[in-house]
């Protein structure tokens, strides 16, 4: 399965993810405006880990992705799980990043 792999071309493009349920948003945002399943969601840090997510009726389903883009790992979470995954630590922390979309439609002059 082929994924494409949101990462940023210039490190400013990265903005802030400041709630839990703002992650649930961002990635329905992603796939709606994109057509691509999931996410990617940027740890910062020294090492810069990258995951993707997707959301599902029932949880999400989380990959810890290489240099690449490729999965590393991948787990179902339910929501309360999710509660404790890194990447709710790394938000709680103020270090959670996701890269922002590309502006979709004309030009509004």
């Amino acid at each position: 399965m082929l994924h494409a792999t949101h990462r940023p071309a210039r490190p400013d493009t990265l903005l802030p993810v400041r709630a839990m349920g703002d992650i649930e948003f961002l990635v329905k945002e992603s796939e709606v405006l994109t057509g691509l399943a999931g996410r990617s969601f940027v740890i910062a840090g020294a090492d810069r880990l990258v995951y993707r997510v997707h959301w599902h009726p029932l949880g999400f389903k989380v990959e810890r992705l290489d240099v690449h883009g490729e999965a590393l790992d991948s787990r179902h979470v339910l929501p309360w799980e999710f509660e404790r995954h890194v990447l709710v630590q790394a938000l709680a922390c103020g270090q959670l990043l996701t890269a922002a979309l590309p502006r979709v439609g004309g030009n509004c002059d």
